[in-house]
């Protein structure tokens, strides 16, 4: 994000080449700061660790799909809305509406709702992460992080993935009637 600010002084020039990825890109960069904007959406919407990881995935799937595409200040805001809101979907049981993500990120629903459906299409609708992508990803934004001091991410979805395969190998019987009794 840095780099591509340091290139893109004025959003109008830095607009993405491609025209399907310009949906992200807004006229002018809002007033936030991106830590002030990702605190904000942390407060409102609770959002666990592994929601914010693969969001982080997303993204990173993005630029390599469409090399053209650059992160700038005129667009982070409404990726990053998006890429959460999605994922949080995606990762969690219990989310809010998009109505409420939009209001938190400062958007219209309608709005949202579109950046949403787009940003599906750009996707090619593949927003399953494995648990090794999942795994490195961690490790990569826990390396980044550690000049400042360190932070540990919470690894939900290895620790899940890890029962997962315990239980389908039988090592806890009380799994096998638990799932029986949630399925009578």
């Amino acid at each position: 994000m840095a780099r591509n600010e340091r290139t893109a002084k004025d959003c109008k020039r830095a607009l993405s080449k491609d025209a399907r990825t310009r949906v992200f890109d807004g006229l002018k960069a809002p007033d936030m700061k991106i830590q002030s904007f990702l605190e904000r959406i942390f407060r409102y919407t609770r959002a666990g660790s592994p929601v914010y990881v693969v969001a982080y995935v997303y993204i990173d799937r993005l630029c390599q799909n469409y090399p053209g595409f650059r992160v700038i200040p005129c667009n982070v805001h409404r990726l990053l809305i998006t890429t959460i809101m999605v994922a949080s979907k995606y990762v969690e049981d219990m989310n809010y509406r998009n109505s409420y993500f939009a209001k938190v990120g400062g958007l219209a629903t309608k709005e949202l709702n579109r950046l949403e459906v787009d940003f599906l299409f750009l996707m090619g609708f593949k927003l399953h992460v494995n648990v090794s992508v999942f795994e490195s990803y961690c490790c990569h934004l826990e390396r980044e992080v550690s000049i400042g001091g360190g932070y540990q991410i919470e690894r939900t979805l290895r620790c899940c993935a890890d029962e997962i395969k315990l239980k389908k190998r039988g090592v806890d019987g009380r799994y096998d009637h638990q799932v029986a009794r949630m399925t009578l």
